[in-house]
């Protein structure tokens, strides 16, 4: 399967991401590129977007990205850090490109970023590589 192939694959079959309502935007091997529109089921008691809900819109950039080759690949540690706020109405953004690759494990960085291009939160993950192949799980 292609990059895009997989990704696809993945996010058939990931019903939280679907809930998200996330759309591919752009796929190749290491990189994705998705969005996700705001909802008021996102929204906490400050009239933001739940920072959980950005930390699970950059964890789905890490996934799509880290596997999309067809190799298995999990979240070993993430960290964010949120710059600003988000808002009802809101279209979010995550791209995600490798920063460093090694044998069992890879570092990924998000940026997330609002309708407006601006950078609303930064996330770095590392996954480590499990020696499985995503369709196989």
């Amino acid at each position: 399967m292609t990059p895009l192939e997989t990704a696809q694959y993945m996010l058939n079959q990931d019903f939280f991401s679907q809930w998200m309502e996330i759309k591919l935007v752009e796929v190749r091997e290491h990189y994705c590129l998705i969005e996700m529109p705001i909802k008021k089921e996102m929204i906490n008691g400050l009239k933001t977007v739940h920072g959980g809900v950005t930390f699970a819109f950059a964890d789905s950039a890490l996934a799509f990205s880290s596997n999309n080759t067809g190799d298995a690949a999990v979240a070993l540690n993430c960290m964010i850090n949120f710059t600003k706020a988000v808002r009802l109405g809101d279209t979010l953004f995550a791209e995600s490109i490798l920063m460093a690759d090694t044998r069992k494990t890879a570092v990924y960085d998000i940026a997330i970023t609002n309708q407006h291009k601006v950078v609303v939160a930064s996330f770095r993950g590392t996954v480590y590589k499990i020696d499985k192949k995503v369709v196989d799980l």
